[in-house]
């Protein structure tokens, strides 16, 4: 009893038991378009800080009136502004900067489109909090900027890593397993695309609440699990994955639509985006197996006792991420 009570207490520990949303990563986002040779749009997306905008501001490069942006307004998610700055100089080669950035935990995209259609794309840090307008802009900073948007809203989407999670432990089958992995990542896949390009629109609450609904179902899955009796869920995983998965993609594309996709880039920034939620899966899977790997080698008689459908451990696992999950399914019911 006491390795199921360290298992259960270890896992709520890790899981935090406050909001999970698919849009767990909540970046800034300046977006600036060349109207004129010396005018450009500027539209600056704060995010919301306890009801108040975050403690940060853009700086233009030298010789933009205004540098600065004028009063924000919340817009029910976000608090945001819109100008008109003349730069007469133009802005290639001249220093942009996010103030206060530094002292915050969260990143902003920058994305600067030419009046001939070149568009250049930036992610600025609290340790890079500047970015300097490239003379020939490339696509590659759309590429690079995407990738790690994706790469670290997966390793941010707690919801979503519990949901792998409950995979890894429900079928112990290798083949299966990654066939099940496979199915969901193609899902996913399919829906991110079509919601990011506006082909299919779907409210975000209820798709929020059906993902905490998944993880609790997987969750009940292991606990009926019995020696020689299959249920669907180990029989045929894929299916099961493949379902949710939809369902996951458009959770995934909530958080890609907060960010916004570069008009002149969009296959481009899609794909780089697709491709960083799957490596930061990867890396999430690789993490897990790797540890059980681990436990395997240095208490082999756990590991062995962990394979069993009536496994303590397992049990007590799977009540945790049924807990976790139920948690956030109510919530989520109750913010409708």
């Amino acid at each position: 009893m006491k390795l199921h009570r360290f298992l259960f207490s270890l896992l709520l520990l890790v899981m935090p038991l406050g909001p999970a949303y698919p849009h767990a990563l909540e970046p800034g986002y300046l977006d600036i378009r060349q109207l004129t040779p010396e005018s450009w749009q500027v539209f600056w997306r704060k995010p919301d800080v306890k009801g108040a905008p975050m403690a940060i501001r853009v700086e233009l490069p030298d010789g933009c009136d205004p540098s600065s942006e004028p009063k924000v307004d919340f817009d029910g998610s976000a608090w945001i502004a819109s100008w008109i700055s003349v730069c007469p100089d133009g802005m290639s080669g001249g220093e942009i900067t996010i103030e206060g950035l530094a002292m915050q935990r969260t990143d902003v995209l920058v994305r600067l489109q030419a009046l001939s259609g070149a568009a250049t794309t930036a992610r600025l840090t609290p340790q890079e909090a500047s970015f300097l307008v490239p003379v020939d802009p490339t696509t590659f900073e759309v590429l690079n900027s995407y990738f790690v948007l994706g790469f670290e809203h997966i390793l941010e989407g707690w919801d979503h890593l519990l949901f792998v999670f409950a995979l890894l432990i429900l079928i112990r089958d290798a083949w299966r397993l990654v066939g099940a992995i496979t199915a969901f990542t193609v899902a996913h896949s399919i829906t991110l695309a079509l919601a990011a390009l506006g082909h299919v629109s779907v409210p975000g609450p209820p798709v929020e609440a059906v993902i905490a609904l998944s993880i609790t179902f997987l969750a009940v899955e292991t606990l009926k699990q019995r020696d020689g009796q299959e249920r669907l869920s180990v029989r045929s995983p894929w299916l099961v994955a493949f379902g949710f998965g939809l369902l996951h993609g458009l959770g995934f594309a909530g958080a890609l639509r907060e960010i916004g996709l570069p008009e002149g880039d969009i296959a481009a920034a899609l794909l780089a985006f697709n491709l960083g939620v799957e490596a930061g899966q990867l890396t999430f899977v690789s993490f897990v197996l790797a540890g059980a790997g681990l436990l395997r080698y240095a208490v082999p008689r756990v590991m062995v006792h962990w394979q069993r459908p009536d496994s303590g451990a397992k049990t007590a696992t799977a009540y945790a991420i049924g807990c976790v999950s139920t948690f956030w399914l109510v919530e989520r019911l109750m913010s409708f």
